[in-house]
């Protein structure tokens, strides 16, 4: 008969002061911010991951060394995303709900950070920067105009309406607002 050791375990408790915030209830940009930097770095390299499985059509082994994680990392944090096929291999959904933090020029509030849970809305939102740009940089309104009346969804559940108006596009672009750096989302 085997001796039972005195000593008892403690379970998962050592070494961490509070617990991990999960990732998956997460639904506002400072909540994402709020997360340790290596946290937040492995979701983006997740989530651009799966985008690039999606434009490229690759491998999620191709797509993981892409962007500089390992393939078990990519299916850990974007396990929803993706679909284990019959071979082995993984496939991207036609969208996910993986949280992203984008900008978006509203209409209330001008350039804003906006979290959403959403792969089409974050899509959405990459457009109308792409818009907002072409007009910033040529005054060509014409793709921007396809957004009239259009918003997205934030991971609240929230509508941010996008801002088409090209009189108070100006007004912000004067006021440096729409420079390129101050359209991407902070990393850190």
């Amino acid at each position: 008969m085997k001796r039972r050791s005195k000593r008892t375990r403690k379970s998962g408790t050592r070494g961490r002061s509070k617990p991990r915030r999960d990732i998956r209830t997460l639904t506002t940009a400072d909540q994402f911010f709020a997360l340790p930097e290596r946290t937040r770095d492995i979701q983006i390299a997740a989530s651009n991951a799966v985008a690039l499985m999606r434009s490229k059509n690759i491998s999620a082994k191709a797509a993981a060394d892409a962007v500089g994680i390992s393939q078990r990392t990519l299916v850990s944090r974007a396990g929803s995303a993706l679909q284990k096929q019959e071979n082995g291999r993984y496939a991207p959904q036609p969208y996910d709900d993986l949280l992203r933090v984008v900008i978006v020029v509203s209409e209330s509030k001008g350039p804003v950070e906006v979290a959403t849970r959403d792969s089409r809305e974050a899509s959405k939102a990459g457009k109308h920067s792409a818009a907002v740009h072409r007009y910033v940089d040529t005054g060509d309104d014409s793709v921007l105009r396809r957004f009239k009346g259009a918003h997205i969804i934030d991971a609240q559940g929230n509508r941010v309406a996008l801002l088409t108006d090209t009189d108070d596009l100006d007004k912000f672009g004067s006021d440096g607002q729409l420079s390129f750096e101050s359209l991407y989302a902070r990393s850190r």
